[in-house]
């Protein structure tokens, strides 16, 4: 009784991180990896109690702990490559279940022996472990919360794939019917344990400085957008060019204005205005990656920094926005009437400050003004990547250099 009560420990602190990052997630309202984290946190839970009171020889228990614990490393693994901006390969994953999925009922069909079972699942966990290791190397920014969380999923990697080996040359068969009382089961439920608080632990340090960061950012975002202000976008710059130019990485900067904006300010008035650009501001935030920054940085102009990106990339990414934004329908405007913007492109060279980068992807954008509108110029590169088409109704020509 007492061994039954001690392993369910194990269970009860998943489940209270599960509802910690749950809550974190909630009130904080943070992105969907925290998320992520608590219902990882629940299935491993669940995979638990299933090893712990299922009956020891029943034919689904390895069955069942293996997918449970499958999607529990899964979401983990997504969440913390997506809290860096990172795809994990999905259908890699899959093929790495499915593989281990497949010997397992071998193994189970064979022989009532757990060891190769243990073998085979923990190989499983560790091939995901190493996937989702090698997707997060790939990211761009490396912080002290970024190693920490890239030394947990190293030792979990090294845990899954020598652990088993090691416990079972001590105790090299295990009948099923004996297997909680083997060495190798009082192991593992030490070893979960351990594992599962040192990966709070990480993962909740990594979510409240996410927290206060975002707190701090929210007295620096600009309130119809949520981007950056001004002031809050050039200090960032300069603090991200010079890092970007120390590590030899790409830092392009893209310069957006919509396109005769004074008119909807006269025709459809100011609130339709407001709207207008709270549009292009959440556009912008949902097609720029999460280690790019995005401001606005005046009435109508916006910045995007996309760092370690080379030139051709960012022009890229200012002509998908440049179709997107064209193709959207505003509150307040006519059913018939699609506001347009332009953009400026440039590449920080070597040694250029955040200022002289501006002014390049300025000029840039107000030759697109010059050149039709509704186009992106790269500074860069003499030539356009796109021909103009018109923009707004055949607006009236303004006086302002912009509109």
């Amino acid at each position: 009784m007492q061994t039954q009560i001690l392993g369910l420990l194990t269970p009860l602190m998943a489940l209270l991180f599960a509802v910690t990052f749950a809550l974190f997630w909630k009130l904080g309202a943070m992105r969907r990896h925290v998320l992520g984290f608590a219902i990882g946190y629940v299935f491993f839970a669940a995979g638990y109690l299933v090893t712990h009171l299922a009956p020891p020889d029943a034919l689904y228990l390895f069955h069942a702990t293996q997918l449970l614990y499958s999607i529990a490393v899964f979401l983990m693994l997504f969440s913390v490559c997506e809290r860096v901006g990172q795809r994990i390969n999905l259908p890699l994953m899959a093929g790495i279940y499915g593989v281990s999925a497949l010997a397992l009922a071998i193994a189970v069909g064979v022989t009532n022996d757990v060891a190769p079972r243990l073998i085979i699942v923990n190989t499983g966990y560790g091939a995901m472990y190493m996937v989702g290791l090698a997707t997060l190397l790939m990211a761009p920014r490396r912080g002290p919360v970024d190693h920490a969380i890239l030394a947990v999923i190293a030792l979990g990697a090294i845990d899954f794939l020598v652990r088993p080996n090691l416990t079972l040359m001590y105790q090299s068969s295990i009948p099923d019917q004996a297997y909680r009382e083997s060495f190798y089961y009082s192991i593992i439920g030490l070893v979960l344990g351990v594992k599962s608080v040192l990966g709070a632990m990480v993962l909740m340090g990594a979510t409240i400085f996410e927290w206060t960061t975002s707190l701090r950012e929210s007295s620096e975002a600009d309130p119809l957008t949520g981007l950056q202000n001004r002031a809050a976008f050039e200090e960032t710059m300069h603090a991200i060019l010079p890092k970007a130019q120390s590590e030899g990485r790409p830092l392009s900067l893209v310069v957006a204005d919509i396109d005769h904006f004074k008119q909807v300010n006269d025709i459809w008035g100011h609130q339709s205005g407001d709207k207008a650009i709270s549009s292009f501001g959440k556009l912008i935030n949902e097609m720029v990656r999460n280690c790019d920054k995005a401001g606005r940085i005046g009435g109508e102009e916006f910045c995007i920094a996309a760092y370690n990106c080379p030139n051709e990339p960012a022009e890229r990414l200012a002509e998908r926005i440049r179709q997107a934004f064209a193709q959207l329908a505003h509150e307040g405007l006519s059913n018939d009437i699609r506001l347009t913007a332009s953009f400026g492109v440039a590449t920080a060279a070597e040694g250029e400050t955040y200022e002289q980068l501006f002014a390049r992807a300025d000029a840039a954008l107000y030759k697109a003004k010059s050149n039709g509108r509704n186009r992106v110029e790269n500074a860069e590169r003499p030539s356009p990547i796109t021909t103009s088409i018109p923009a707004m109704a055949q607006a009236e020509p303004v006086t302002e250099r912009r509109a």
